[in-house]
């Protein structure tokens, strides 16, 4: 994974493990890797691997077992909501840049819709 210098490390990966729980490479109830393995498979000091569990526990898209380990949220309504919140964040960040440099709702569209009509082209 290459990461933006910008955004601090953890939070990258976190939102990794969200994109592979929302496209369903990650399941309700699954074992996540133990804290030294995510480190090793992000290449992350372990304390930052301890964070990131940390942190999804905190939001609840996991929790630990003691003595097991960390596994996904049983809950089978948060991978779409996950999906939605993702989904809301992106296009909530793109309108404001959009409309940041002057762009009116109705260009946006058009610009979207001639950008999908080139790629699919």
């Amino acid at each position: 994974m290459d990461y933006n210098v910008e955004i601090p490390i953890y939070m990258q990966v976190i939102r990794d493990l969200k994109k592979r729980i929302v496209r369903r490479q990650l399941h309700p109830g699954e074992k996540l890797p133990s804290n030294r393995e995510l480190a090793v498979l992000y290449k992350v000091n372990p304390n930052t691997a301890a964070r990131i569990y940390k942190e999804m526990e905190a939001e609840g898209y996991c929790y630990t077992k003691r003595g097991l380990g960390t596994f996904i949220t049983e809950d089978e309504k948060m991978q779409e909501e996950l999906r939605k919140e993702m989904a809301d964040a992106l296009l909530s960040g793109f309108l404001k840049e959009m409309q940041d440099l002057g762009f009116s709702r109705k260009e946006i569209i058009s610009k979207i819709e001639e950008f999908d009509e080139e790629e699919t082209a």
